[in-house]
């Protein structure tokens, strides 16, 4: 009895071991279709309704997951292989198969205002080498970073200039110069970030000071009753405060979009250049002779007139000489005279 007992306890250990572990080699009518780089494999195998139907559903189903898992990886050890550190590791081709994205792939990032600018007028980016050469040194250094070429914050003696103030610190001015600089870019930086995440950059304010002009404070207040929401229109005003001047808007051409009328004054600036005679404008011609007319006219409107006068004013004084001063001009002569005297 104990040995038919072991007998079928060893038989059962091996229908155990041969269902845990099966052959890798696994038969199908139709191969499957691999895609390694995904790990993906396609089984285009029928199977019939039957093994479905029928209550070793699961069991089917397992043995079929099983059998094509064992394709799969059969086909991924056909790859090359390397070690790393203490595992094989197989190297796995670029996909084939163009899966679906469970969200929407991200949007190109919007062009800078430089680079649309550079794409309209045709400017494309030169990429400069790394090296250059430096006429101290005698020798090929960095453009940039550390140990660049031509580095003058390692110079010793600075040139003041004829118009800057004799005890002003060269060095410093330099040195806040170029912290001006790298805030100004960092400040352009940030703003082309929230350009592109459409958010509102507020405007720059005044910078305050320790001490400031009539006109400076003039425009501060002007700033202040601006702020509000009705842009200070029904801001009170002061007693004796003088209404806020309007100053005039420049225009600027458009660097972005349609060059037609750039294209145009561009072409009749040429046209200008190319002639020999000067381009004669009629109409501003005529207007300018008709000026000079009537300054010619005028002047001698004004020439004839003080000529009358000045015949007038000696018949007068003929007359009054002629009467021995008892005319009405010497009798307002001794109107006019000082007291005491005759």
């Amino acid at each position: 009895m104990a040995a038919c007992s072991v007998e079928e306890l060893l038989a059962k250990a091996e229908e155990q071991e041969a269902e845990t572990l099966k052959s890798i080699s696994v038969q199908k009518e139709l191969d499957l279709e691999f895609d390694i780089g995904n790990l993906l494999g396609c089984d285009k195998n029928r199977i019939e309704p039957r093994d479905l139907r029928e209550k070793n559903k699961e069991d089917f189903l397992r043995a079929l997951a099983r059998d094509n898992t064992q394709l799969l990886i059969n086909e991924i050890w056909k790859q090359p292989t390397e070690r790393v550190e203490e595992a094989i590791v197989a190297k796995l081709p670029e996909p084939t198969t163009r899966l679906p994205r469970e969200k929407p792939p991200p949007k190109p990032r919007p062009p800078t205002k430089w680079e649309q600018f550079a794409k309209l007028k045709g400017i494309q980016k030169k990429k400069k080498t790394n090296l250059v050469w430096d006429e101290t040194a005698k020798e090929w250094k960095r453009r940039w970073g550390y140990k660049r070429a031509n580095d003058d914050t390692k110079e010793w003696l600075i040139e003041v200039p004829e118009s800057a103030d004799p005890n002003e610190d060269q060095f410093a001015k330099r040195v806040k110069a170029k912290k001006e600089r790298v805030a100004k870019n960092e400040l352009n930086r940030l703003k082309n970030i929230a350009r592109t995440q459409k958010v509102k950059v507020p405007a720059v304010g005044l910078a305050p000071k320790a001490s400031q002009s009539r006109d400076e404070l003039a425009r501060a207040e002007s700033v202040a009753k601006t702020s509000t929401a009705s842009l200070g229109k029904f801001q009170d005003r002061l007693p004796k405060e003088n209404p806020a001047k309007k100053g005039k808007k420049r225009k600027f051409e458009p660097l972005i979009g349609d060059f037609a009328n750039e294209k145009q004054k561009q072409l009749e600036l040429l046209k200008v250049l190319d002639t020999k005679k000067p381009k004669l404008d009629i109409t501003k011609a005529v207007n300018k002779q008709m000026r000079e007319e009537d300054r010619e006219e005028a002047a001698a409107k004004r020439k004839k007139g003080a000529g009358k006068k000045g015949r007038k004013g000696s018949n007068m004084v003929g007359k009054s000489k002629g009467k021995g001063g008892k005319g009405k001009a010497g009798g307002g002569g001794k109107k006019r005279g000082k007291p005491g005297r005759r």
